[in-house]
């Protein structure tokens, strides 16, 4: 089955009671079950069932499965955010007094939990760059999971998923991987020997900007070394699914970030056309790269795509000759990118990205507010830069867009 067979009919199939072609909207707080003792050995783990939403949905059940077969995982834990998401999948193995060695150009939302994790006493190493030496340079005794995006955002830095899994495999230690930017259709972590992959679905996976959520994708395939990770020494017993087991046993059940079956329901219907999106999207980010490296408007412009780009053969191998729909420009300052900003007409000034419709930021005074001058150096983030997610919009009007509004700078 292809690609885009399998976003429409990878683990779901028309209702078998009414014939509706999509998954409907269990929208329940929790579930009826005809006998006590059924009840007591769903929560014993005994027997499957639905029992509370908190735990498990019948709209969210199919979504994971979905999201898990995209990405040849065993299973999927969905999430109210993508920091849900993220959280979840680090605390899950990550304990105080343990170590997370993280790339120096993951978001902001990202960045900012790992500081907060510091209150728990669980450190975080920060790579200097992208390349396997440096992440090898952060590696202790205390180390218990190496995560990175992807490529970074907005530092745009693509580390190498297959080698870091090697390095990981050797430490004994998990690779997590944000594959947001990216998505199914560009790569597939797992596949490169990442552990476990996460998105924000309200991105690329949603794709109108209508739902919050995340995902957790487990590969199955980590050894769950019971020295090293005692925690998950009773799941142990579960196989391949000991790590999503344990996590939904623990804090996905205990601190209740599920995601809402009418979200869940909007995003499976974004998850369709994936593809169709991704494709378009990926080629107008290139062209318009090309667009701003050649107007001379512009102080830079970062885009693993463009020939010139220190990471554009790794990202060439990675994701199969695309390059994503995320580009940073620098325009000699903050009021010059404001300026910016306030004259687009089309591309629109918000926090968000994967959405249809293109959109443009300034990360230094939004996401990264509250990081000092140095934290925003390493991730990337200057006072005159850009960030832009393309869209779905005529490339035409968006170079036209972009080109009125540096005119008037």
């Amino acid at each position: 089955m292809r690609f885009d067979t399998k976003l429409l009919h990878g683990e779901c199939a028309p209702d078998e009671r009414t014939g509706a072609t999509n998954t409907p909207i269990y929208q329940s707080v929790a579930f009826r079950r005809q006998k006590a003792e059924e009840l007591e050995q769903i929560f014993k783990g005994s027997r499957p069932g639905f029992v509370y939403t908190r735990l498990n949905n019948p709209t969210i059940e199919v979504f994971e499965r979905r999201m898990a077969f995209l990405e040849g995982g065993v299973a999927a834990v969905a999430c109210s955010s993508g920091m849900a998401a993220v959280s979840l999948a680090v605390l899950n193995i990550v304990g105080s007094g343990d170590e997370i060695v993280c790339g120096s150009g993951v978001f902001g939302g990202t960045y900012s939990l790992f500081r907060n994790l510091e209150n728990f006493a669980i450190t975080t190493r920060y790579a200097r760059d992208a390349s396997t030496a440096a992440f090898a340079e952060c590696l202790t005794d205390r180390t218990k999971a190496l995560f990175v995006e992807t490529i970074g955002n907005p530092k745009l830095d693509v580390p190498d998923i297959a080698a870091l899994a090697e390095l990981t495999h050797r430490h004994g230690i998990p690779l997590i991987v944000d594959s947001t930017i990216t998505t199914p259709y560009l790569v597939n972590p797992l596949k490169l020997g990442a552990d476990i992959v996460v998105h924000s679905t309200s991105k690329y996976i949603n794709g109108s900007g209508n739902s919050i959520g995340g995902i957790i994708v487990d590969g199955g395939r980590f050894n769950w070394d019971a020295a090293r990770f005692p925690k998950l020494q009773e799941y142990l017993k579960f196989g391949p699914f000991a790590y999503v087991a344990k996590l939904r046993a623990g804090l996905h059940k205990d601190i209740g970030a599920c995601l809402s079956p009418f979200n869940v329901f909007l995003t499976s219907i974004g998850l369709e056309t994936l593809a169709l999106r991704m494709e378009r999207c990926c080629e107008t980010a290139s062209r318009l790269a090309d667009f701003f490296a050649a107007s001379g408007k512009v102080a830079a412009v970062n885009y693993p795509g463009l020939a010139n780009n220190p990471y554009n053969d790794i990202a060439a191998r990675q994701f199969g000759g695309k390059f994503g729909a995320v580009l940073t420009v620098r325009l000699g300052s903050k009021e010059r990118a404001f300026a910016a900003l306030d004259n687009l007409m089309y591309v629109l000034d918000l926090a968000n990205i994967g959405d249809a419709r293109t959109l443009a930021i300034h990360p230094a005074s939004t996401i990264y507010i509250h990081s000092s001058e140095a934290e925003k150096e390493q991730a990337g983030v200057y006072a005159d830069l850009i960030r832009i997610s393309v869209g779905l919009e005529d490339y035409e009007d968006l170079t036209e867009d972009f080109a009125a509004a540096l005119a008037l700078i």
